[in-house]
């Protein structure tokens, strides 16, 4: 058993890392989340409050990220400012949090000698070109695209020089896009979902044809905690699960499975800096770990996905209105 500080654990891909957590182990959970309008105490709701300890505050908190790092055996930091039209609009909020933040994680762990996992993105790599057959590897030299890749792309290297100057006991990780339940509206899958469950029409930007490496939330926490316990200290592994979708097709198969007109969707101004394509080569997870995927079929991952957003308007209503507020001020 294993004491495991979460951050961002209130947030769509660490809550579900959480949930995961406490249905597949024995291990006691600390989650630290600031609560921004991306976090969301409910997603934490049903889990035993013997193994499931929350605390509302900053990672760029000093005091209190000593005080929780004093008494875990191991971190696992999801906390991130991660949506890119925000970064484009204010970067400032993903300078602090992505690489102040992830610095006093990276000190609290070295004075307490804490096993440290560091979750990322694929975005760092850039982006890829659509015709092109190569996916990215652990190898893949970085080239980040926007505010918020780049402060990602930091974060990852501070941890690679904290493992090398100060001997850190850490692994590392870079996933492609993540869906599932409990994810924030504004992001591409649940908004396009809620859009249809409200009689609203999904918007695409440019042409639809933006290529993405999707891989269910459970997927990647499974992931997670097979290199946390199973990892090779100072090693990157690419999470990905096979899922190379266009928007578009993401968008006509949302339609489908909603009973709706495939081709009911409109097209706004293409965003700026706009990746091409990701795609993620995982044979090094496969391989050393034997972790595999369980939903390997796209089609089964959404269609569930779709469920539980029907079934939990009560936790996605509220922040729907000023999402779509947010995009219609955008003309998008």
């Amino acid at each position: 058993m294993m004491r495991i500080l979460v951050t961002g654990g209130a947030g769509f891909i660490g809550s579900n890392f959480v949930h995961h957590v406490i249905e597949h182990s024995d291990h006691h959970v600390t989650v630290l989340d600031k609560l921004t309008y991306a976090g969301n105490r409910a997603s934490l709701a049903g889990l035993p409050e013997s193994r499931v300890e929350f605390v509302q505050g900053d990672i760029a908190d000093h005091p209190v990220v000593d005080a929780l790092m004093s008494r875990a055996d191991a971190v696992v930091h999801f906390a991130a400012e991660s949506h890119n039209d925000n970064s484009l609009d204010d970067p400032r909020p993903f300078l602090e949090t992505n690489l102040i933040g992830t610095y006093t994680l990276l000190e609290a762990a070295r004075r307490h000698d804490v096993r440290f996992h560091h979750i990322s993105t694929d975005e760092v790599y850039g982006d890829l070109a659509l015709d092109d057959p190569d996916r990215f590897t652990e190898a893949t030299p970085y080239n980040p695209s926007s505010p918020y890749s780049a402060t990602k792309a930091g974060s990852d290297l501070l941890v690679r020089a904290w493992v090398r100057s100060f001997g850190l006991r850490a692994t590392l990780s870079n996933c492609s896009n993540n869906y599932g339940p409990r994810q924030h509206v504004e992001k591409f899958i649940p908004r396009q979902i809620t859009n249809v469950l409200r009689g609203v029409r999904p918007r695409l930007y440019g042409t639809g044809e933006n290529v993405r490496d999707w891989i269910h939330a459970d997927d990647h926490s499974s992931a997670v905690l097979a290199i946390l316990e199973r990892g090779a200290l100072g090693e990157t592994y690419l999470i990905g699960a096979d899922g190379e979708r266009s928007n578009v097709a993401v968008v006509r198969l949302i339609l489908e499975l909603m009973g709706q007109d495939p081709d009911a969707y409109d097209l706004v101004t293409d965003r700026a800096g706009h990746d091409r394509r990701y795609a993620i080569d995982a044979t090094k997870l496969r391989r050393e770990l034997g972790w595999e995927p369980r939903y390997r079929d796209f089609r089964d991952g959404l269609d569930a996905t779709i469920g539980w957003y029907r079934a939990h308007e009560d936790w996605w209503g509220p922040a729907k209105d000023a999402t779509e507020a947010f995009y219609a001020s955008r003309g998008q």
